[in-house]
């Protein structure tokens, strides 16, 4: 077995150790592999107690293991992507067999190591997903190309030797085995990656600005506060597979001339940054991160600041104030921060997927990269799905899928088979895209057009049980509530508009409201400082493009379409549909609900509280709003 120890690795080295690990980690013939997802939604799930089931069944059943002349060994893993399956556990035998479990719980945990590790007979009741070698991956990961996410659910986070065996530090190899920088920078440009954290510039540009600017002291700095109602593609990144991270901050500081960097990653993500500091720890102890990385002269110190969880801090500027210690604001550009940034040096930004990138392309080439995708938009998206989808989680696609295909073909659908309503893209700063446009192809100019874009990559499904006035209000105050306040049309213009939202969806809307929104959103969008004030107003400027008719309903009517928002319900029962089964009577809380068994039923509604309990459970939708 390979020990974790201070030796350092020279260049020359560096391959050979490679193989090393390759030959170590790779599985025996003899050999049981099972991993458990202990990301932070494994852990939540309930990861560790069933860690511990199977670690206590493998001391049960040595015996048997010795009989049958296995090798069964346990390892912990992040994020497989399956979010709504944890906790994850997966039995890797050898040649390629995998067999994933889901909603695993300790004594499900006992019955999969006694019937599949130790008898060989797959417990085909609780599998989620199993691969075979030579069949392509069907069901979730049918339609998914993983390059970001390669690593997560697959290797152990926590152990150095698993990423350089899976050709880890490979890019880095590379860039240090005779390019010049500005080749580096070059094979960037030529991969076409874009930025995966917002407004998708050319990652290979900006590096090439950060790299001309004539300043010797220089850095880079990895976006990673995260925070994006609905998102949480850093997070299992980092958790899952933080030397990637790495690897492409140091590719990416001696790309542009840096030899100082910082993480920021807000402080609510303890399990990324207790996994970024072991990984950084083992890589100074190998020689890939610190002074004379690898025995080239080259040096890259890097740094965590853990951010309190203001959302104006995923802002470059307000980042690189806040990791200096002021007040996280955004400041005028220019001067961009590659020009004057961090400690008035030349900084480069980018976020965690983007760095993440990286090495794949210096490993694996430009124009593999540059392949994948559409012509504007190259490679590939992580996105996070939530909502009223039926298998939340983690997706990683190549650019040219459509939004069809994501929902349907990897999420499975509405939950319940409800009717598709409209998908939330790019966080609060995203806009929401309706039924009719669920063709549209994923890429940074086609959601554009279509009223959203990119971002981060959170994307929040919702069906016709969901109040899209309701939506875009929940959005605009979650905006107005993280606005810095330093510009007068964010602070003041998203004050005013979530107070005239918040007027409508109370019953209160007037003659005028839409149109004040409108122009409030135009005021906001061109006055503001940066460009999470002048993004604010999309959630509400789209809806208001394919849902207008809600909005009307509400103001003009005084009626909310979706039998969301209380203040516009009222409750009634439908005799003609209504069987008189009496299980609306038996659930109200209030008693509100009369009628005899078989005959129709009534609602009062002096004393109906509006739970929208009777509703939810009609079987015959006989529940009026």
């Amino acid at each position: 077995m390979l020990k974790v120890t201070n030796s350092k690795i020279s260049l020359d080295q560096l391959s050979a150790y490679r193989e090393r690990c390759k030959e170590e980690f790779a599985q025996k013939a003899d050999q049981v592999i099972i991993l458990v997802g202990l990301g932070t939604c494994g852990i939540a799930a309930g990861g560790a107690p069933v860690m511990q089931a199977i670690q206590d069944e493998l001391l049960v059943q040595a015996e048997a293991i010795k009989q049958r002349a296995l090798d069964v060994v346990v390892r912990s893993t992040g994020c497989a992507g399956m979010c709504e399956a944890e906790v994850m556990v997966e039995v890797r035998r050898p040649g390629g067999h995998r067999t994933m479990y889901g909603q695993v719980k300790p004594d499900l945990a006992k019955r999969i190591f006694v019937e599949d590790v130790v008898g060989g007979n797959p417990v085909e009741d609780l599998i989620v997903h199993r691969e075979e070698p030579g069949v392509k991956p069907g069901g979730v990961l049918a339609k998914q190309l993983r390059i970001a996410l390669d690593n997560c659910g697959y290797i152990d986070p926590e152990v150095i030797e698993h990423y350089i065996a899976r050709d880890g530090y490979t890019g880095l190899e590379r860039a240090l085995s005779g390019m010049s920088s500005q080749e580096v920078v070059e094979e960037i440009k030529r991969s076409g990656l874009r930025g995966r954290g917002g407004g998708g510039f050319s990652t290979g540009l900006k590096w090439e600005f950060t790299h001309k600017a004539p300043d010797e002291k220089k850095y880079v700095l990895c976006n990673a506060d995260e925070g994006d109602p609905g998102a949480f593609m850093d997070r299992s990144l980092l958790e899952g597979d933080p030397h990637a991270v790495l690897e492409g901050m140091i590719i990416g500081a001696y790309a542009v001339g840096a030899d100082e960097g910082y993480i920021y990653c807000r402080a609510e993500y303890p399990l990324a940054i207790n996994r970024l500091r072991l990984a950084m720890k083992q890589a100074e102890e190998k020689g890939l991160l610190g002074e004379n990385i690898l025995g080239t002269g080259f040096s890259f110190d890097l740094h965590i600041k853990e951010g309190a969880g203001a959302f104006v801090c995923g802002e470059e500027t307000a980042l690189i104030a806040s990791i200096m210690g002021a007040r996280g604001m955004p400041s005028p550009r220019p001067p961009f921060p590659a020009q004057r940034g961090l400690w008035a040096k030349p900084t480069n930004i980018n976020n965690v997927e983007t760095w993440a990138n990286v090495p794949r392309i210096l490993a694996r080439g430009s124009d593999w990269f540059a392949g994948i995708g559409t012509e504007n938009s190259k490679g590939t998206k992580v996105f996070a799905l939530a909502g009223r989808i039926k298998k939340t989680g983690l997706v990683e696609i190549p650019m040219g899928l459509t939004l069809r295909e994501i929902v349907f073909d990897i999420g499975g659908g509405i939950q319940y088979d409800r009717p598709f309503k409209a998908v939330q893209i790019g966080g609060p700063s995203g806009g929401c895209i309706p039924e009719s446009l669920l063709d549209t192809v994923i890429d940074y100019d086609s959601l554009i057009r279509a009223g959203a874009m990119m971002g981060s990559g959170g994307m929040v499904v919702v069906d016709e049980t969901t109040c899209m006035v309701e939506l875009a209000r929940y959005f605009m105050k979650f905006v107005q509530s993280e606005s810095c306040g330093k510009c007068v049309p964010c602070r003041e213009g998203t004050k005013q508009m979530l107070s005239i939202m918040e007027r409508i969806v109370s019953g209160k809307g007037e003659p005028g409201d839409i149109g004040l929104l409108e122009e409030l959103s135009a005021v906001v969008k061109e006055g503001s400082l940066c460009g999470l004030g002048k993004t604010a107003p999309n959630p509400v400027l789209t809806t208001l493009r394919y849902f207008r008719h809600e909005f009307e309903a509400h103001v003009e009517d005084h009626r909310c379409p979706s039998g969301v928002c209380r203040a516009l319900m009222n409750f009634f029962i439908d005799p003609e549909k209504c069987r008189g089964c009496t299980r609306c009577s038996r659930i109200c809380p209030v008693g509100a609900i009369t009628g005899e068994s078989k005959k129709p039923h009534s609602i009062d509604a002096d004393i109906c509280t509006k739970c929208r309990l009777c509703l939810e459970k009609c079987r015959f939708e006989a529940i009026i709003v």
